[in-house]
């Protein structure tokens, strides 16, 4: 295959992959239709608490990562196309039937929060080991990036649509339009994200072909950056892996617990009730997880995975633990830019660290079994955050408790980068 080729090819990978996720980053929206359904019934509202209304968000991001675990491996197996396919159509079908369920609470959690969740995650977990089998390893964080980017930024146009359709529309026929345009236009993309052919070796960035000493410092370097290829066993069985899937677990759920209750908390803290207003601010936090996915990848292939992750975890801590005094548009549209920011970078980092310190060959299922961390995370600050939400009508013990987490994975990251040094240097 061709140079020029191949890039193309990788290109066309990458770029589908993006669509894909764009297409169904259906999840960030949820705080928009949240909105309608805590209005109580008088006010043409469906009247649920905060709780009830948590409830299919938190079901869809547990089945998520649990479809990323089985589109993870079942992508290794036979190829990613016809499992993203299914992921796309399973997304829309989930917000079809969850419309057409109406408010029933059962109902809605089961359509949306398992049809829709695993429907994302089997799509969502076959496009990124795609993409990084196509380029070299010096470009993990970029290309990881940018495949996990293109779902955070579909909030960006999917939260004012939906905000734009519950003024013309019933939640219940909201939820029916947006389900038949996803399963349209994720099909349409699904189709050209598929694996490089057997024995590929990604070809290495360009460089100066006259320069000897560049190409033998390239290929010396090229050669760390080749991990070993790590069984799901194996994998579970090391320290690294208890370590990362604590600091995903603990790290993404501050980012999910602001972004499930966007609306609520600009509601509650600045008397913020303008509808276009929200989705604003839903769309700002899409934007900021999309450039945070983008500038965190780049930024750890530069300084590594550990020494980005302590600067997201620290500017984390220091905008969480603030929170409660943002009362204004202002402070919370800057509250909100550190935490999309923070948020993206993470789910950029942790599939990087994760090819680094297992290699590619498993990725599919040793990710998918990683990304399940994420999945819990939707428990662990949301949930905490609505239980107090709904007893003191306030998130300000939510936000002491997420600073307090960011204290203690601060700590842990220290410790997991001594783990890396030290197997690295044993050469394991």
């Amino acid at each position: 295959m061709k140079a020029q080729e191949t890039q193309k090819r990788a290109n066309i990978v990458l770029i589908s992959g993006v669509l894909f996720n764009l297409s169904i980053g259906v999840l960030y929206v949820w705080s928009v239709l949240k909105i309608r359904m805590t209005t109580p019934i008088e006010e043409d509202g469906w009247g649920w608490t905060s709780s009830q209304a948590g409830l299919p968000y938190t079901i869809a991001i547990l089945c998520f990562a649990l479809g990323v675990l089985l589109g993870g491996r079942i992508q290794d197996k036979t190829g990613p196309r016809w499992v993203v396919t299914t992921g796309g159509f399973m997304v829309g079908l989930g917000l079809v039937l969850s419309g057409l369920i109406g408010d029933n609470p059962v109902g809605v959690a089961v359509f949306f929060g398992v049809v829709t969740g695993l429907g994302i995650g089997l799509g969502y977990g076959c496009v990124t080991p795609s993409a990084l089998k196509w380029f070299h390893p010096s470009r993990k964080g970029f290309v990881s990036g940018c495949v996990v980017g293109g779902f955070g930024l579909g909030a960006v146009y999917l939260a004012p649509l939906a905000s734009a359709l519950l003024q013309q529309l019933s939640t219940q026929n909201t939820k029916l339009f947006m389900g038949i345009a996803v399963i349209v236009f994720s099909t349409i993309a699904a189709q050209f994200i598929k694996n490089p052919p057997e024995g590929y070796i990604p070809p290495e960035p360009m460089k100066k072909a006259n320069d000897a000493a560049l190409v033998k410092q390239q290929t010396a370097a090229s050669k760390k950056l080749l991990p070993v290829d790590y069984t799901w066993k194996e994998m579970m069985k090391t320290k690294r892996f208890i370590m990362m899937f604590t600091l995903f677990l603990f790290s993404a759920s501050v980012g999910l617990m602001v972004l499930g209750n966007i609306t609520k908390i600009a509601t509650n803290q600045a008397g913020i009730t303008d509808a276009a207003i929200l989705a604003g601010l839903v769309s700002l936090m899409a934007i900021m997880n999309f450039a945070g996915r983008i500038i965190g990848g780049i930024i750890s292939d530069k300084i590594g995975r550990s020494n980005t992750l302590f600067v997201v975890l620290l500017l984390q801590l220091i905008n969480i633990a603030a929170f409660s005094f943002y009362n204004t548009l202002p402070t919370i549209t800057a509250g909100i830019i550190g935490i999309g920011l923070c948020f993206g970078a993470i789910l950029s980092i942790f599939p990087a660290l994760t090819a680094d310190e297992f290699g590619l060959k498993n990725y599919g299922i040793n990710y998918g079994i990683i990304y399940l961390a994420w999945g819990m995370s939707g428990v662990v600050a949301p949930v905490i955050a609505d239980y107090f939400y709904d007893i003191s009508k306030s998130f300000s013990t939510a936000y002491i408790i997420c600073a307090v987490m960011m204290v203690v994975m601060i700590a842990l990251n220290y410790l997991l980068k001594r783990e890396i040094f030290k197997v690295s240097a044993a050469g394991v």
